[in-house]
């Protein structure tokens, strides 16, 4: 178990009393007490919340924790005349959760602690008054067992709502530069609203109206302004699952040939011409009072837990959803605007209607103007594509496995490939999955035709038949314009093979050209949230950025949180920060370097299996995963290269985006090639999916919601590989996605496959592996073609980049 801990910010004295005066740690008296040994027991019994409890039931609790080996700590205050530093931390640990005799013994409170790497004051052996008032600061900053802060568990366990009818209380409140939770979560209001977009997706002209759903503090209604944390969700109204499922495309079918061509950038670059707009609704009055309101069915923890500190939360589906009007794009310019224009007028800078006829105009005054968003996925996604515009009143965004090009996500290097997991998904699939419009039987009956003559331009635009970019993907591309104004923190799985490492590796790389702070998080998951994880402090590192950027709090967020902060994938609950992402130089290694073992002795491979083979391994990709990368022979050796390394002599990280270069032929006039890269050693390996380790354990609020503690734990059996990277391309596509070139056959070609950018410990004993293949049952289509590949090994290299310090260590 370790405990990390990246968000605390460091604190002088004088300050440290003074927000523990403003969270009733201190009181009048107690500031005045000079003694340490009473202003100790003082602490201790105000930690079972004064105004709730008699006397008699806090001095129970406190002599329930044992201070040495023979007082308990209600004794230890009124039998000794020092508080020691051990002392003080046998009872921090057990108020921490920490069990005597199991997690740690009286006798040697620190070697526990430093193995939890949790965080030790610098005092002396004996507390002055002074330093028992810092230690005890740092304690209540000081994460639990169960995860959170101590401060946190005990604002769920009801320290703040003792004081919900103290009108001295700050609200909000900030504790070491975050949001503390003094906000009553049973008097939260729910109201809708329907904002006016700059949009008429539907064509029946009137502009579309999107509904969005907030829930904020019932002390707005008493004049508080509050920021704002939005999540634009498309998923949030429902979704058409089944439909879905019944467009989802065939993918076993043969690559075809493709005309080539010599188009330019130019030649597919989208129009950035906008449809002209009707005229906006006339606004036939004004009021202040929400006529609808709702009952939120899914919510995402994090924001739970914001409502709970002083912030309101908006969910908003955007266009074609239920309740809304217009119809699904998959990720144009209309969908940003459906997130911009919530935004706008949170900011007062749009105008939103009580309902969806009358016209009636209502303000967002209780909000102060600032907004964050959040969220992961195609949630994340439409943060990103929001925070491009420069849109005013968004402060920041916190980015979560978000997709920054939409051709990346849906194609590779013109190929048609799948998002892991969802052979056969396209940005059509996706329309129809979103479009909840649809659930509406009257409402889809005026939209029906409408929607399948949008439906039928996803699919012909898409264009599943080339793969290649075309002006459809340019209009997709987040990257295209960017005019960004706020600062970002980006989160990202290592392990993510859905919205794949690319999108975040490109989006930050355009990013450091503008003049934002961004921030990266790079953890060890697929495609997952990371708020309610044991061995990184994830909640407080967001709360700690949002009250900086929504409510203007001055705690050096901007040099307290890293640059970069990495999951390491072979020591479990570790993390390592760093100043970047991506070694710009690389070690280069041709494939036919006598270091490298050829497994099967080949450098020419098919492309096609016996029918049965090919069925078997169609209907479970992780056999024909095992059968490709498994190091003993396999009925995959005669259709793959697999070249192996020395075992590594000293750990090695893999730190950025590797390069395959290739002398390649294909037997015929079409080909695709993938390459992966894999770290080959028995090992027992992170899990990729979280496991709970204690459920419904942390707490956001006084009675409000729970989440349950995760982690990634290690495999409970040791495996022999682990494929680390991978790349894909269509031949004909040499030179880029949009640029067709002939392929002749026997001919070789040089091809360039960029593997998926990653950060990757390979550890001393094991071997790097570079596998070079064609289908991938997994991504690409699936066409069994009688295809032979042949590779010049002496031809052909691997460029890989090495964190500085460990590039000459082979």
């Amino acid at each position: 178990m370790k405990i990390n801990q990246f968000a605390y910010v460091p604190t002088p004295h004088h300050q440290i009393v003074k927000e523990l005066a403003n969270c009733r740690f201190l009181s009048a008296r107690t500031q005045k007490m000079a003694d340490p040994v009473m202003l100790y027991r003082a602490l201790l019994l105000k930690f079972f919340m004064e105004k709730r409890q008699s006397r008699a039931v806090r001095i129970q609790k406190v002599t329930n924790l044992m201070a040495t080996a023979t007082l308990n700590a209600y004794d230890y205050t009124t039998t000794q005349s020092i508080v020691t530093k051990t002392a003080f931390y046998n009872v921090a640990l057990q108020l921490l959760g920490f069990q005597v005799g199991l997690d740690f013994e009286l006798d040697h409170p620190f070697a526990a602690m430093t193995q939890l790497k949790l965080p030790i004051a610098d005092v002396d052996d004996q507390l002055s008054r002074e330093q028992l008032v810092d230690a005890w600061y740092r304690l209540l900053n000081t994460r639990t067992k169960f995860g959170q802060t101590l401060i946190d568990y005990l604002a769920g366990e009801g320290y703040y709502a003792q004081f919900y009818d103290d009108q001295n209380l700050n609200r909000p409140l900030f504790f070491n530069g975050k949001a503390q939770a003094v906000f009553d979560t049973s008097n939260l209001i729910s109201d809708v609203v329907y904002v006016e977009a700059p949009l008429d997706t539907d064509h029946d002209g009137q502009r579309d109206l999107l509904k969005a759903e907030i829930i904020r503090p019932a002390n707005t209604e008493d004049g508080l302004k509050v920021p704002t944390v939005f999540t634009a969700s498309p998923y949030d109204q429902g979704t058409n699952d089944e439909a879905a499922d019944k467009l989802t495309h065939d993918v076993n079918h043969p690559l075809s040939r493709k005309q080539p061509n010599q188009l330019t950038y130019e030649d597919i670059q989208a129009s950035d011409e906008q449809p002209e707009l009707p005229a906006p609704r006339k606004v036939n009055g004004d009021t202040d009072v929400a006529e609808e309101t709702f009952v939120k069915t899914w919510t995402y923890s994090l924001n739970d837990y914001f409502l709970a500190r002083g912030f309101a939360v908006v969910y908003s589906s955007g266009v074609g959803t239920k309740d809304s009007d217009g119809v699904r794009t998959t990720g144009t310019r209309a969908e940003t605007l459906s997130a911009t224009a919530i935004i706008e007028w949170l900011h007062g800078d749009r105008t939103a209607f009580t309902n969806r006829t009358d016209q009636i105009g209502i303000k967002a005054w209780w909000s102060n103007g600032n907004v964050g968003m959040t969220g992961r996925s195609y949630l994340g996604t439409l943060s990103t594509a929001a925070a491009m515009t420069g849109v005013a009143g968004l402060k920041t965004a916190v980015v979560e496995a978000g997709i920054s090009n939409y051709y990346d996500y849906y194609r590779e290097n013109g190929l048609v490939v799948a998002p892991g997991g969802f052979q056969g998904e396209d940005t059509d699939v996706l329309g129809e999955l979103t479009f909840s419009r649809e659930q509406s039987a009257a409402d889809y009956l005026k939209i029906k035709d409408t929607w399948l003559d949008q439906l039928k331009k996803l699919t012909s635009g898409q264009d599943r038949d080339t793969g290649n970019y075309n002006s459809f993907w340019d209009a997709r591309n987040l990257l295209k314009h960017v005019n960004i104004k706020c600062d970002m923190l980006l989160v990202h799985g290592l392990n993510d093979w859905n919205v794949k490492l690319s999108h975040v590796w490109n989006l930050r790389n355009r990013l450091k050209k503008e003049a934002i702070t961004q921030k990266l998080i790079l953890h060890q998951g697929q495609h997952e949230y990371l708020n309610n994880f044991r061995s990184v402090d994830y909640t407080d590192l967001v709360n700690l950025w949002l009250s900086n950027k929504l409510y203007d709090v001055q705690n050096n967020a901007n040099d307290i949180l890293p640059d970069v902060l990495v999951q390491d994938n072979a020591e479990p609950e570790t993390w390592h920060t760093y100043q970047d992402w991506g070694n710009l130089s690389a070690d280069t290694y041709s494939l036919s370097d006598s270091r490298f073992t050829n497994l099967n002795e080949n450098n020419v491979f098919s492309d096609h299996l016996d029918d049965d083979l090919f069925k078997n391994y169609v209907k479970d990709t992780a056999k024909w995963q095992r059968a490709l990368f498994n190091k003993s022979h396999t009925k995959m050796d005669k259709h793959a290269i697999q070249l192996i390394s020395e075992p590594l002599k000293k750990d090695l990280i893999v730190d950025g985006q590797a390069k395959l270069t290739l002398s390649a032929a294909s037997s015929e006039t079409i080909g695709l090639l993938s390459a992966a890269l894999v770290d080959y050693g028995k090992a027992k390996r992170l899990t990729a999916v979280p496991q709970i380790l204690a459920a419904q354990k942390i707490i956001t609020g006084y009675n409000w919601r729970k989440d349950n503690l995760r982690e990634f734990t290690f495999e409970k059996k040791a495996s022999t590989y682990k494929k680390f990277t991978d790349a894909h391309m269509n031949m004909q596509n040499r030179q880029n996605s949009y640029q067709v070139d002939d392929l002749k056959p026997g001919q070789y070609y040089t091809v360039e496959l960029a593997f998926q950018p990653t950060f990757w410990r390979l550890l001393a004993g094991h071997q790097l592996g570079i596998i070079i293949y064609a289908t991938d049952m997994d991504y690409t289509i699936r066409g069994n073609q009688d295809i032979t590949y042949t590779i010049a090994l002496d031809e052909s290299k691997l460029e890989i980049p090495f964190l500085p310090g460990d590039a000459n260590a082979k």
